[in-house]
C-alpha cells in the first residue's frame, strides 16, 4: 500500500517530524509485520531517523549543517533561490529514503528515536511517499 502524505514547509530550512504521521499510515494499511519504506520524491529536502525529544538536536543538525554547507552564489548550480544548490547537496548528505520494520502493527523505532523531515529550500508544498510491505 501506498500512502502520500502532504506537506507544507516554511520560509528556510526546516524540520517536521512526521512520525505520527507515518505511524498512522502503516496503522491504516492494516499491515501487522513487514516493511515501511518512507521516501522524499525531491531533490532539497530529506528524510532521516534522529531524536526529536530534545528540541535542541534537530537544531544542532540544521546548524551544522548550514556550516557545512553554507548558502552561497559561487555554485554553479542556481536554480530557482540562491538556498537551491546548497539544499541540494545537504539533501544528498542526508538522503531520500529510510526503512523500517513493521512489527505488531507498530513501526519498530527506539525510545528516542523519531522521523525526521528536512526541509532545505522553503517554503514548498512538499510530498513524503509511504510504501508499507506486508512480509
Amino acid at each position: 500500500m501506498l500512502s502520500i502524505l502532504s506537506l507544507k514547509t516554511p520560509p528556510g530550512e526546516s524540520l517536521v517530524d512526521i512520525t505520527p504521521l507515518v505511524s498512522n499510515a502503516v496503522e491504516q494499511s492494516g499491515v501487522t509485520a513487514g516493511l515501511c519504506v518512507v521516501i522524499v520524491p525531491h531533490t532539497t529536502a530529506a528524510v532521516t531517523i534522529n531524536s526529536a525529544l530534545d528540541p535542541a538536536t534537530p537544531e544542532d543538525i540544521i546548524t551544522e549543517l548550514r556550516r557545512l554547507v553554507p548558502t552561497r552564489v559561487d555554485f554553479k548550480h542556481q536554480y530557482d533561490t540562491p538556498a537551491d544548490a546548497a539544499g541540494h547537496i545537504k539533501a544528498a548528505l542526508i538522503g531520500h529514503s529510510i526503512e523500517l520494520v513493521i512489527d505488531k502493527s507498530a513501526l519498530l523505532l527506539g525510545g528516542s528515536q523519531s522521523i525526521l523531515f528536512y526541509e532545505f529550500d522553503g517554503p514548498r508544498d512538499r510530498r513524503v511517499q509511504v510504501k508499507v510491505i506486508s512480509g
